[in-house]
């Protein structure tokens, strides 16, 4: 059972341990590191803000697959190409991943504790797939970075 497993199935506010927060991040990295594999052949991914022009554009690509998917594997290019934008904002940013319990999806927290800019990056990654250039990932990056920048405590979904 995945540590994100673990949070799905219970449905209340869990204390999380240092160590569970540390496999998480391990797991977040490891998804991501799985899609920085699956396309090394076609684009530089290097954990860069720049590089989500070519994580929307895999997405813009791969729109017509994601429509004629079953659900399990819709849910995998979600985790994958979500886990990315996470780690980029992570990487770049710092910051603390949580569960979002309503939305039943990691959320990621940075500039705790003088103030909390939340990123949920697979609802918008989904939306992007379902949604086009409407949830575009490079601009709704730039919505969390500017909120960093200030210090907002505000969520980017």
């Amino acid at each position: 059972m995945g540590f994100f497993d673990f949070f799905r199935r219970n449905k209340k506010v869990v204390q999380v341990s240092e160590e569970d927060r540390q496999q998480f991040a391990e797991e977040m990295s490891a998804n991501a590191g799985l899609l920085v594999k699956q396309f090394r052949d076609d684009t530089v991914l290097d954990f860069s803000v720049h590089s989500l022009y070519e994580v929307d554009q895999i997405i813009e690509d791969s729109v017509e697959f994601y429509k004629k998917a079953d659900s399990d594997t819709k849910r995998k290019m979600i985790i994958k190409i979500g886990a990315y934008v996470f780690e980029v904002a992570r990487t770049n940013f710092g910051g603390q991943y949580y569960w979002y319990d309503r939305l039943e999806q990691p959320v990621l927290v940075t500039g705790q504790p003088e103030f909390e800019m939340s990123l949920l990056a697979y609802e918008k990654v989904k939306g992007r797939f379902e949604n086009g250039q409407e949830d575009n990932i490079p601009f709704f990056f730039e919505g969390y970075v500017r909120g960093v920048k200030d210090k907002a405590s505000q969520m980017i979904v």
